[in-house]
């Protein structure tokens, strides 16, 4: 015989384990500082990737002028102001990763938690 709340507890996880339930179990096969941090890695490294494109969009846009200042300019403030502006750069992008990151991974937990919550419940019923 049909057990209809089994079988609206056992749709209700079939529609998890097919939408969000694959991300979220990845994201749980990690142990926290791991994800996290390599998430943030990552984002460093896409950060500074566009950052060296935005700088090289900006130097070619202004060549001209940077090309005859060059010479009157010191280098060495520039390198100065350019590396500032990066690691600003990075530490505010490492900083909002870090907390969209941390979030994901709680809310990823969080709902695996559910879900095992909802895989005992399911024995459970199958046991009586």
């Amino acid at each position: 015989m049909l057990n209809e709340k089994r079988i609206i507890l056992m749709t209700k996880m079939a529609s998890y384990e097919a939408n969000e339930g694959k991300r979220n179990v990845s994201i749980g096969s990690y142990f926290r500082t791991d994800y996290i941090g390599w998430q943030v890695l990552k984002s460093i490294i896409s950060a500074s990737i566009a950052f060296v494109v935005v700088f090289g969009m900006y130097i070619f846009y202004n060549f001209e002028m940077f090309m005859t200042d060059i010479y009157k300019m010191d280098l060495l403030e520039f390198a100065k102001h350019v590396l500032t502006l990066y690691l600003w750069t990075i530490g505010i992008y490492a900083a909002v990763s870090y907390i969209v990151y941390t979030v994901r991974y709680t809310r990823a937990v969080k709902s695996l938690k559910v879900y095992q919550m909802n895989l005992r419940k399911l024995s459970d019923m199958y046991k009586q």
